[in-house]
């Protein structure tokens, strides 16, 4: 059995809130920093977005409101309306960044690996590792009726299948199984997803959730 390599280079912005001040943490897709006189840091539009994206994962889309994400960056709603018209120009915003940060910047780390296997086990040991730790997904999945929301999982989901179906193709697997096979590896992505999240303790820790995630990918890539 091939082993994941069990790593954090994966995209570590899971949407968290930067601080206002030069002290704050920086994400890691790094927003450019400007300066006021007074040596506080000015906030951008990603940093709104990103305070966003913790606002959904906490409350849902209902929980993105100017005022208390403003409070939560130690700011004032005159900032927000620097950067945005209204609200549904932030919900858009947070939305793409999310599925920016989460697809798009995810499987270019995993490209780096040239062995489709390999890129294949990192992808889910990553993904689930992920998902684990943020609520996020969970929270835009049970707010699919949203219609700004269906359409960026619509995307996403196109977008994960088809790599993923990609990489079973590279494995030599026909273009209509690696399909088959892509969505089967979604689907137990975001079963190990919402599980993790209702009830965590059904699912094994340490060292017995890689032999888990392993052997899952065994079971999708076996050819009998």
């Amino acid at each position: 059995m091939v082993m994941a390599r069990r790593s954090t280079d994966g995209p570590q912005d899971t949407g968290g809130t930067p601080s206002d001040t030069p002290s704050g943490g920086t994400p890691s897709d790094g927003p450019r920093r400007s300066r006021k006189t007074d040596g506080r840091r000015r906030l951008t539009a990603e940093d709104w977005a990103a305070a966003a994206l913790v606002a959904i994962g906490e409350g849902g889309l209902a929980a993105v409101a100017v005022e208390p994400i403003a409070a939560r960056l130690g700011t004032t709603k005159g900032s927000f309306y620097w950067h945005f018209a209204n609200r549904d120009a932030l919900v858009d915003a947070a939305l793409e960044r999310w599925e920016q940060l989460h697809t798009e910047a995810v499987i270019t780390t995993v490209e780096a690996e040239p062995d489709p296997e390999r890129r294949l086990r990192d992808l889910f040991a990553y993904a689930s590792a992920a998902s684990a730790a943020d609520p996020l997904e969970v929270s835009l999945l049970a707010t699919a009726a949203e219609p700004r929301v269906a359409a960026v999982l619509r995307r996403v989901t196109d977008r994960r299948v088809g790599y993923v179906a990609e990489l079973f193709t590279a494995l030599g697997f026909p273009a209509a199984e690696a399909r088959r096979r892509g969505l089967l590896a979604y689907t137990a992505y975001l079963g190990h997803t919402q599980l993790g999240h209702a009830v965590p303790e059904s699912l094994p820790g340490g060292a017995d959730r890689d032999r888990y995630l392993d052997s899952v990918i065994d079971t999708l890539l076996c050819r009998e």
